[in-house]
């Protein structure tokens, strides 16, 4: 149905208002514990006359009772269309579970709602301020006294917080999955709601066929095994059963004059009051509640704690492990009883110590620079491939402050506001960092996900960013309309008039700069504010988003001035992206170089030397993969290409590990530089750093110290001037548990504490939680997921990735020093090692790509598998060859050792010698 359109009149067949009894479910059904099965007659006088309905629900106090534990507090779970309580099987099991084994004891009620599941069948029809009565009436039955937590999905949810608003002086938190409380005004209902509406449909949709039901069921992902399946539909045999489905469907309010329109109002009304702490679980790919809803539950409970977990969609509940996370909430959130009627949300506020506004630290805003030298003609950036090509873009201070403070006011004319996020989807170069500087400067949060990400990835970071506005170039733009990304389009450049049209887009950076000449600008934002949501590369699952106040970024620019110098006058070549958007905040003169950012490899030597001869660059910053490429095509410098180089004092090359032969390649170009390899990541872009002088010292130490089959790894140096770095030993099982340290020898999750580490990951609640896991009281801690250990020396060896990690029967194995060891063999130009099977008892096998190319993939020949054996250092399962190892598209050099790890298991079971 259209919104404006007439009310519909929905009716069901007549099968949908038989009565029935309420009963239990069938024994048996997968993974449901009969034992925690009750019927519960609830007697309502909201009609005039007491009228008893019996209800079907899940409850653990009986067997709390048994085990001897009182319950710290209820959590009500509240299901919704088509499913019933069996939903909540996991978390009733894992809560029952967790109390046995003496963790905190939190009696769990998962209720049938009426006309649903295994309770009663009235006949009667049963809007959502019925619905919200009901269980009010049936928890006051039940003697419900708090704390009380409410756990709803679906129109549960919104029933749920129903309750929760009636409740003030009991309730303690709120917990969500997919659910919604307002249809948003922009935006249609649903289309697989809209199509359940039709007239033509419902009834038999919903009630004569369980089609609806089977359509929901197909979400889950993966699809859910039969058994599951069938536990699904047991009360809903027959359509006499499935009345309350119909039913449901019909009470969705689509319009104002709709029966339920008003309790929906007061419910998203008065959930904006509610101060207790809350969660929300959510499943992004939902094709009923998208992240549209879950922008409008956050903008009504700003303090909430969100996690959105990427792949899960509707059913998220059978996609992932939700009952764990909200059991950790719970534990890490709920409030005693003593303190419901007061309790104010908890939100984690990280300290930042010296800055308690501009002018108290010693720190400057990211466009100090752009103020101080506004009348300076001096050279501020160079774009050596300009869109539409032609010579190289040279942009003085003088313009750059002026279009950053033009483009600043005209976005603030437009509607740009304090706190709303802009998407950046515009290519390295002279017009992003404009952009990119004019949003910093009102206070607006840039989201920079950028292109080599790929078309899916950099979906799925620009939706889960939910922009309230986006910037582009025609690609970004193209893309933006054809996949419906969320936010007022504005573009680089100007188009035709039906080509504006066709691509939403609202505004052009000319027009901004014409609305923004007099150059009146708001308020500026402080240290901390946000300032940016950044993307990981996603080399070891979906990118995620990084999350920076301006007083982080602005420490990020303190600390590469502090380690290296980079500040007022100096001239920096960034051939990595996030690099040439600081250039200006340092005040440096920087230049993007002549490549395709998408794909680092396509930076040849020749570039590079061109952007150096170009502003007489000191210092060079290329990616691993870069740099691979710029040594490759060494052999076409000229002789003025080789003096430009010779010229350069500072080479820094980081982004993933970086060889020592590679390293010392790149120093042979630049021969009065100073190598240097830093190691940072995203979430904290510079925490220690070496010199090519210092990776031989430390290798000629390791080689002199260290058994043949010892750790190994890549030294990354010792912690920046602003950094401390620790490590928290693994277990037998994998797992960092230890306590942080500084030992040396000792292998464990690398941790670090700096200014610039970032300030959160953006909803992902689980994720930051682990990040921040084990850090001291008071201060802020980042669990980096690299594994590593501190040589004698207090050098820093960086071994892997926490995931990859590979457990034995004897021990735990890091995959980066038997790689590097078979990559000593001459016919193998780049390994990777994995470990297939159960973890405690998997085995090691070794992945390579070699010299000699190759289509297919293949066992080694038995020459090359006893080199490989003979030199790795550990026992080898097998060695596989393949054409190509599968990496990162950023950096193309981060080998996915989980998906390849996959692959190979498959291999060796018997599959089809497929490419990982």
């Amino acid at each position: 149905m259209k919104r404006g359109s007439a009310p519909v009149s929905y009716r069901l067949p007549r099968a949908a208002a038989t009565p029935a009894p309420a009963s239990l479910p069938p024994a048996g059904l997968a993974g449901l514990d009969a034992a925690f099965s009750r019927l519960v007659p609830v007697v309502s006088t909201a009609s005039g006359h007491p009228v008893t309905r019996t209800w079907h629900l899940l409850d653990n106090a009986e067997r709390l009772a048994e085990l001897g534990v009182t319950p710290v507090g209820t959590v009500l779970c509240v299901h919704g269309n088509p499913t019933w309580s069996y939903l909540w099987r996991e978390f009733i099991t894992a809560a029952t579970d967790a109390a046995g084994h003496g963790g905190e004891a939190w009696r769990v009620i998962a209720v049938d709602q009426l006309e649903m599941g295994f309770s009663e069948r009235s006949g009667a029809v049963r809007p959502l301020a019925t619905r919200v009565r009901d269980l009010g009436e049936l928890t006051d039955t039940l003697g419900l006294a708090g704390p009380v937590v409410t756990f709803g999905h679906d129109w549960g949810g919104s029933i749920s917080l129903g309750w929760a608003v009636d409740h003030p002086d009991v309730l303690a938190g709120v917990m969500l999955l997919n659910t919604a409380v307002h249809q948003p005004g922009d935006a249609p209902v649903p289309a697989p709601l809209r199509l359940a509406l039709r007239s033509s449909v419902l009834g038999s949709g919903t009630v004569a066929t369980p089609a609806f039901l089977a359509t929901t069921l197909a979400l889950a992902h993966p699809p859910l095994p039969a058994a599951v399946k069938q536990a699904y539909r047991a009360p809903y045999r027959g359509a006499a059963r499935r009345g309350g489905i119909g039913g449901f469907v019909a009470d969705i309010p689509v319009h104002g004059s709709h029966e339920s329109a008003a309790e929906l109002a007061r419910i998203s009304g008065g959930i904006r009051d509610l101060t207790v702490p809350a969660l929300m679980l959510w499943g992004p790919t939902d094709p009923i509640f998208s992240d549209r809803y879950l922008d409008d539950l956050v903008d009504r409970l700003p303090h909430a704690d969100v996690h959105r977990f990427e792949g899960a969609g509707h059913l998220v509940m059978e996609d992932v492990d939700y009952a764990a996370a909200a059991l950790t909430w719970l534990g890490d959130r709920a409030v005693p009883a003593a303190a419901i009627a007061s309790a104010a949300p908890q939100v984690d506020v990280p300290v930042e110590p010296g800055v308690g506004g501009w002018a108290a630290g010693e720190r400057h805003p990211l466009w100090h620079y752009l103020d101080e030298l506004q009348n300076s003609d001096e050279t501020a950036l160079i774009d050596m491939a300009p869109p539409g090509g032609g010579a190289p873009r040279v942009v003085s201070w003088r313009l750059l402050s002026r279009r950053v403070r033009q483009l600043a006011c005209g976005l603030d004319r437009i509607g740009v506001r304090k706190g709303d996020r802009v998407s950046l989807l515009v290519p390295p170069g002279a017009d992003l960092t404009a952009v990119l500087y004019a949003c910093v400067r009102i206070g607006a949060i840039v989201v920079v996900a950028d292109a080599g990400l790929g078309l899916r990835g950099l979906t799925r970071a620009v939706r889960g960013a939910r922009p309230d506005h986006v910037i582009g170039a025609a690609p970004g733009l193209l893309a933006a309309r054809a996949l419906d990304w969320p936010g007022q389009k504005i573009s680089v450049a100007r188009f035709p008039r039906a080509a504006m049209r066709a691509l939403d887009i609202s505004a052009t950076l000319a027009e901004l700069i014409a609305l923004g000449v007099d150059e009146q600008l708001p308020p500026p934002p402080e240290p901390g504010d946000t300032a940016a949501v950044l993307f990981t590369s996603g080399s070891t699952g979906p990118a995620k988003g990084v999350v920076y106040t301006h007083g982080q970024l602005a420490a990020v620019s303190h600390a590469l001035f502090a380690q290296y110098g980079v500040g007022r006058g100096t001239g920096l070549v960034a051939g990595f992206a996030p690099f040439a958007l600081l250039g200006p905040a340092l005040g440096a003169r920087s230049v993007t170089p002549d490549m395709d950012v998408t794909k680092p490899k396509t930076l040849t030597a020749a570039s590079v030397a061109a952007a150096v001869a170009a502003i007489d660059a000191a210092v060079v910053f290329l990616s691993p993969a870069a740099l691979a490429n710029v040594v490759a095509t060494a052999g076409s410098l000229t002789a003025a290409d080789q003096v430009s180089l010779a010229g350069v004092t500072s080479f820094l090359s980081a982004g993933a590990p970086v060889s020592e032969p590679l390293l010392a390649a790149a120093a042979r170009l630049m021969p009065s530089a100073s190598a240097h390899t830093p190691y940072g990541m995203t979430e904290g872009l510079l925490m220690a750093d070496i010199s090519l002088d210092g990776i031989r010292e430390a290798t000629a130490m390791a080689t002199a110290t260290d058994a043949p089959a010892g750790p190994g790894g890549v030294c990354v140096g010792r912690a920046t001037a602003t950094t401390r770095i620790r490590t928290s030993a693994l277990d037998a099982r994998g797992h960092a548990t230890g306590e942080l340290s500084e030992a040396a020898g000792v292998t464990g999750e690398i941790v670090v504490s700096a200014p610039h580490v970032e300030d959160h990951y953006d909803r992902l609640w689980l994720t930051d939680r682990a990040a921040r896991s084990g850090a001291v009281p008071g201060e802020r801690w980042h669990r980096t997921g690299d594994v590593g250990h501190f040589d004698a020396a207090g050098r820093l060896w960086v071994e892997g990735r926490l995931p990859h990690v590979i457990t034995t029967a004897t021990g735990v194995v890091t995959p980066v020093g038997p790689e590097q060891r078979i990559e000593s063999v001459a016919a193998v130009a780049r390994a990777a090692v994995v470990g297939v099977g159960p973890a405690g008892t998997q085995q090691v096998v070794a992945v390579v790509e070699i010299r000699m190319p190759t289509r297919r993939v293949a066992l080694a020949d038995p020459g090359l598998a006893a080199a490989v054996r003979a030199v790795a250092g550990l026992p080898l399962a097998a060695v596989l060859v393949v054409p190509h190892l599968p990496t990162d598209i950023r950096h193309n050099s981060k080998i996915d050792r989980t998906r390849l790890g996959r692959w190979a298991g498959g291999i060796l079971s018997g599959a089809r010698m497929t490419r990982p």
